[in-house]
């Protein structure tokens, strides 16, 4: 009988494992389909295969689900924002096109839901400051050690926020042009030079 204990033990650690894989899989979907004030628990158990009550048994409730989903939809946030080498302009421009392309809708989605739900608070702030370093990372070449680098990083931040950088949609709608949209054209007025 000792021998079987760890085995059944190891099993069902791992079926735990795989359920809470799926309910944040699921949340994760959740969230980047709809805003996630939309997001119920009902609709992410039962995409999970699981009940509402085993997803509050393994995330505790719903606002840390949602920062759990929100966490992993972040590592690809980066990861897509900072495809392009530093220093590669046109690189960098085409991933936040690719990035806006792809996530602009979830992102703006949870900023429309900042106010009423203060827990995504934290996760918009952290994002805010991802985004800033990122445009620090990404122009450093271009901006180091000039003196009005700290000036200029700021209009990047400004002009390369998903609400000021028009989508290749968008452009198709009469979006509008900022400084990263100039996607054929990296240096068109010559300032980062």
């Amino acid at each position: 009988m000792k021998e079987t204990r760890p085995y059944v033990m190891r099993v069902r650690a791992d079926s735990m494992d795989a359920t809470r894989q799926r309910i944040l899989d699921a949340a994760v979907d959740g969230l980047w389909r709809r805003r996630a004030s939309d997001v119920r628990l009902e609709d992410v158990a039962t995409a999970a295969g699981a009940t509402v009550q085993t997803v509050l048994r393994i995330f505790g409730s719903k606002s840390a689900l949602l920062a759990s989903a929100s966490a992993q939809l972040r590592d690809r946030i980066v990861e897509q924002r900072e495809s392009a080498a530093p220093g590669d302009i046109a690189g960098t421009v085409s991933a936040l096109f690719d990035h806006y392309e792809d996530m602009g809708d979830f992102v703006i989605r949870n900023l429309a839901d900042e106010g009423a739900l203060p827990e995504l608070r934290g996760g918009l702030e952290q994002g805010r400051r991802a985004h800033r370093r990122s445009m620090r990372r990404q122009f450093a070449p271009q901006l180091g050690g000039r003196e009005d680098g700290p000036l200029l990083l700021d209009a990047l931040v400004i002009a390369c926020d998903v609400e000021a950088a028009p989508t290749r949609r968008g452009e198709e709608q009469g979006g509008r042009r900022g400084v990263c949209s100039f996607h054929g054209e990296p240096d068109p007025g010559g300032w980062m030079t």
